[in-house]
C-alpha cells in the first residue's frame, strides 16, 4: 500500500483516539498529582469518540533503582479508568517524584474488539520493557508480525500497535552493544513502519525520558518552565549527519540544538498531546511535530531529530503561543460541546470578521492573503478542496464566487481529486479547507497541488496545523477551539471566509459595487439575525420529537440553499446514524421523486431567492406524492407558511448569505435527534473476488471479479441494479411500471 493510500485510510479511523503523556523534570509531583494530570488529560479529548482507556506510568521504587512501569487499561469511559485506578490499593498515591514519565490513551477500536488486553498503552513484553501509544493504523501490521513471530515473539493483543513495541524491542535486542539512545531505536523502528501514526515511547531502560513522533497524524508538544526557555524555536538535527543511526561522529553544540529552561533552574515539564484542548490548561507555550520528525526528552532537554533532509523543508520547530483559553474548551451549562458551539455562532461569526471587515466604508482586508492577490487575480482557475463538512462550505459559496469573480470555480472532495490525479497547473489557485488543518486527505491533496506548481492558500481553525505551516497563504477563521466532532460553528465561519475573499476580489470592479454593499451590510446583521434563530430551539426540538423514531429523512431545496440540504443531511448521519439524503430539488423528477410517500419524513428549504418558484414547484410535487413537509423559510413568508403543517422561520438576509442562517435549525434537529436516539452498524462492503482482508471486516459482502480499476465500476454496479430489482419485487412493486 502506498503511503498516501495508508493516510487515507488511517483518517477514517484517528479522529477517535487521543494521546497524552506528561513528564516532569526536577519537578517534584506526587503518584496522585502526576495521575489526576493523565486522567484530565485524557477527559479534554473525551469528545472525540471512543471505547477504551489506559495510562501507563513509571513504578513506585524509581529511587532505588527499580524502574518497573505499570499500566492499567479499562473499556469503557475514562471515568470507568479512573474507578479502576482509585481501586489499586498498592499504589503508593503520596510518594513524590522529582523525574517521572506517564502516557495515556483513550483508544477507537481498528484492529480487534474493545478490550483490556487491546486498550492502549500496549507492551514490549510481561515485564513492560517498552511501552507505546499510538494513534492510527500499521498497513503493513501483518508482514511485520510474521517476522516477529520468526523471532520468538508472541502477541497477547490482535491490535497493530503491539507490532510496534515488540520491533522496538527487537531493535534495542540487536543493538544492545552499541549503547544506542532511546531516540535512535525509535527512528530504527519507525524507519519499517507502513501507514500514518502518532506515537509516544517510555522504557524502563530509559527512566524519565520519553520519545513521541508522527506521521500523518497530529501530535504537538507543550512546555511549562518557572524561568525562560533557551530559544524561541529548536533547530532540526538530522541523524545521518549526526551518527549515521548507529555510528559516532560529528555533534552540534549542545547548546544551539537543545530546549531547555535558562540558568541554574533546570525546571520543566513536558505535555504531549493530540490535541492542544489537553494542554491548554497547562501551558500555552507548544510545538508542533511535523511528519516524521522524531521529538526525544533526556535529562530534561527536548531535541527535535528527522533521519535524512528533504529539498525546501523547514530546518527549525517554531515555539508557538496558543490563544485558546480554557474556559472555551469547558461545556459550562451546555449538555454538549455541540450544543455550546452552536450557541456561540453568534460570537464566532463576529471574531471571523473582526478586523476584516470594515461596514461604515464597505471595505474588507483580509491580511493573509493581501500579498498574493495580484498573482491569485492572474489566475486561471480557483480549486476549492476539502472533506465533509468544509466541502459543503465551498459548496454553499461556489455560486457567489464565480459570480465575484468571472472566475471558473471548481469545487473538489479531496479523496476523489486524488484518486482521479486531477490536472492541476502552475497558474491555478488551490484553496484547502479544514477545521483542523490535519485532515489527511484535504493535506495529502495539498502536496499534490504543491508539486505541481500551484499558489495554496489554507483555510482553517487551527494555527501552526499541518495545513496552515504548508500553505503559501491563508486565512484563519478565528472561530474559536471546536471541540465538538460534528462541526458547526467551524463551517458556519469557513462560509463568512469564502465570501470575505469574493468580496476582495471585486472590490475594484465597478460594476459589482451595489451587490458588495448589500453583502457586507448582510454580514453586519448577521449576528443578531442568528441570535434570533437560535431561539427557536424548542420548537426545533419539538420537531426532532415526532422525528426522532423515523429511519430516513429526506433534504430538498436547490440555489443557494443546496448546500444546507448536504449538510443538515451529514448532521443527521453523523449524530443520529439515521439516514438522511441532501437532495436537489431540481432533480426531484430524475429518481428521488420515488421515495416519497405520506410515510417519508422530508425536509424543504424553501426561500425567497431567484429559485423561489421553482422551489414551490418542487414542493407541489412533494405534496402530490402525499408528502408532508417540514419547511425552513422566511419568517414573514405567508404564502410559504400556507403550504406547510410545520414551518421553522428564518430572517431573511441576502440571498448569498441564507444559507448560515437556514443551516442553525438542522443543527439543532440534529442535535436533537441524537439526544433522543442512538444507533450503530457494521458495513455490508462490495469488495473484489479473494480478498480477504477486505471480508474480514464486513458484515456480508458481495463478491465481483476484478479487473482494471478504471472499469471496475461496471462490474461493482451490477450486484446494486440486482439488489435494487429484487428489493422492489419483495416490496410488491410492479417494475415494469415505475414511472415518475
Amino acid at each position: 500500500m502506498h503511503a498516501d493510500e495508508a493516510l487515507s485510510l488511517c483518517a477514517r479511523y484517528i479522529n477517535g483516539e487521543g494521546i497524552f503523556a506528561y513528564l516532569n523534570y526536577l519537578v517534584p509531583a506526587k503518584r496522585k498529582e502526576i495521575l489526576e494530570k493523565l486522567i484530565n488529560g485524557l477527559k479534554r479529548l473525551e469528545y472525540r469518540g471512543y471505547d477504551s482507556a489506559g495510562v501507563a506510568f513509571e513504578g513506585t521504587n524509581t529511587d532505588n533503582g527499580d524502574f518497573s512501569i505499570r499500566m492499567v487499561k479499562k473499556t469503557g469511559k475514562v471515568a470507568a479508568l479512573e474507578e479502576e485506578l482509585e481501586a489499586c490499593n498498592d499504589l503508593d498515591l503520596e510518594k513524590e517524584y522529582n523525574v517521572h514519565i506517564g502516557i495515556a490513551h483513550t483508544r477507537w477500536a481498528t484492529h480487534g474488539a474493545p478490550s483490556s488486553l487491546n486498550s492502549h498503552p500496549q507492551r514490549s513484553d510481561k515485564s513492560n520493557e517498552f511501552i507505546v501509544v499510538h494513534n492510527g493504523i500499521i498497513t503493513n501490521y501483518k508482514d511485520l508480525k510474521a517476522f516477529l513471530v520468526t523471532k520468538g515473539y508472541e502477541f497477547e493483543s490482535e491490535t497493530d500497535t503491539e507490532i510496534i513495541v515488540k520491533l522496538l524491542k527487537h531493535m534495542h535486542n540487536e543493538h544492545k552493544e552499541s549503547k544506542v539512545s532511546f531516540r535512535e531505536l525509535v527512528e530504527l523502528t519507525i524507519q519499517h513502519l507502513e501507514g500514518a501514526f502518532s506515537l509516544a515511547f517510555m522504557s524502563t531502560h530509559y527512566p524519565g525520558e520519553c520519545v513521541a513522533t508522527r506521521r500523518g497524524s497530529p501530535l504537538l508538544i507543550g512546555v511549562r518552565s518557572k524561568t525562560k526557555l533557551s530559544t524561541d524555536s529548536i533547530p532540526i538535527l538530522y541523524s545521518k549527519d549526526q551518527r549515521g543511526y548507529l555510528g559516532s561522529s560529528f555533534r552540534h553544540s549542545q547548546s544551539t540544538t537543545e530546549f531547555h529552561p535558562i540558568g541554574p533552574n533546570k525546571e520543566v515539564e513536558y505535555f504531549f498531546a493530540s490535541d492542544a484542548s489537553a494542554i491548554i490548561e497547562h501551558t500555552d507555550q507548544v510545538i508542533y511535530l511535523e511528519d516524521d520528525d522524531v521529538a526525544a526528552v533526556c535529562n530534561g532537554c527536548l531535541t527535535i531529530h528527522r533521519i535524512k533532509r528533504e529539498v525546501d523543508e523547514s530546518t527549525i520547530r517554531e515555539v508557538i503561543t496558543l490563544k485558546m483559553e480554557i474556559q472555551q474548551i469547558m461545556k459550562g451549562s451546555f449538555g454538549s460541546f455541540m450544543q455550546k458551539e452552536i450557541f456561540e455562532q453568534p460570537e464566532s461569526v463576529v471574531n471571523t470578521m473582526r478586523g476584516r471587515v470594515n461596514f461604515e466604508e464597505n471595505l474588507v482586508v483580509l491580511g493573509g492573503i493581501k500579498d498574493y492577490m495580484s498573482e491569485i487575480r492572474r489566475c486561471r482557475r480557483l480549486l476549492f478542496i476539502a472533506c465533509g463538512t468544509s466541502f459543503h462550505s465551498a459548496v454553499a459559496t461556489r455560486q457567489l464566487l464565480e459570480e465575484l469573480t468571472e472566475l471558473p470555480v471548481m469545487v473538489e472532495l479531496a479523496s476523489d481529486f486524488l484518486d482521479r490525479q486531477t490536472p492541476v497547473f502552475r497558474d491555478d489557485v488551490c484553496f484547502f479547507i479544514s477545521q483542523s488543518g490535519e485532515t489527511a486527505d484535504t493535506l495529502m491533496a495539498l502536496r499534490y497541488c504543491k508539486q505541481r506548481g500551484a499558489l495554496i492558500v489554507g483555510i482553517t481553525n487551527t494555527v501552526g496545523s499541518s495545513i496552515c505551516r504548508e500553505s503559501h497563504c491563508g486565512v484563519h477563521i478565528n472561530a474559536g477551539p471546536e471541540i465538538g466532532v460534528a462541526s458547526t460553528k467551524a463551517y458556519t465561519s469557513q462560509f463568512i471566509s469564502l465570501v470575505m475573499f469574493g468580496l476582495v476580489m471585486c472590490e475594484d470592479r465597478i460594476s459589482m459595487q451595489t451587490r458588495r454593499k448589500e453583502i457586507i451590510q448582510g454580514l453586519k446583521n448577521l449576528p443578531d439575525q442568528i441570535k434570533e434563530v437560535l431561539k427557536l430551539d424548542e420548537h426545533i426540538n419539538s420537531l426532532a420529537q415526532e422525528l426522532y423514531q423515523q429511519k430516513s429523512l429526506l433534504v430538498m431545496g436547490r440555489g443557494y440553499n443546496f448546500a444546507t440540504c448536504l449538510e443538515g443531511a451529514l448532521k443527521i448521519k453523523e449524530l443520529t446514524y439515521m439516514h438522511s439524503e441532501g437532495i436537489m430539488a431540481g432533480e426531484l423528477k430524475h429518481g428521488p421523486l420515488a421515495l416519497v410517500d405520506k410515510a417519508m419524513p422530508v425536509m424543504m428549504v424553501v426561500t425567497r431567492d431567484k429559485v423561489y418558484p421553482k422551489c414551490m414547484n418542487a414542493l407541489q410535487q412533494v405534496k402530490a406524492r402525499h408528502g408532508d413537509p417540514i419547511i425552513v423559510g422566511n419568517i414573514d413568508d405567508k404564502e410559504t407558511q400556507n403550504q406547510a403543517t410545520k414551518f421553522i422561520g428564518v430572517p431573511l438576509t441576502i440571498d448569498a448569505l441564507q444559507g448560515i442562517l437556514t443551516i442553525i435549525p438542522m443543527q439543532l434537529l440534529s442535535m436533537h435527534i441524537a439526544q433522543l436516539r442512538g444507533c450503530d452498524g457494521r458495513p455490508i462492503l462490495l469488495c473484489s473476488q479473494g480478498d480477504e482482508e477486505t471480508i474480514k471486516f464486513a458484515y456480508k459482502y458481495v463478491e465481483v471479479p476484478q479487473t482494471v480499476d478504471c472499469l471496475q465500476g461496471i462490474l461493482t454496479v451490477i450486484p446494486m441494479q440486482l439488489l435494487s430489482f429484487h428489493i422492489a419485487v419483495l416490496r410488491g412493486y410492479d417494475v415494469s411500471l415505475l414511472v415518475y
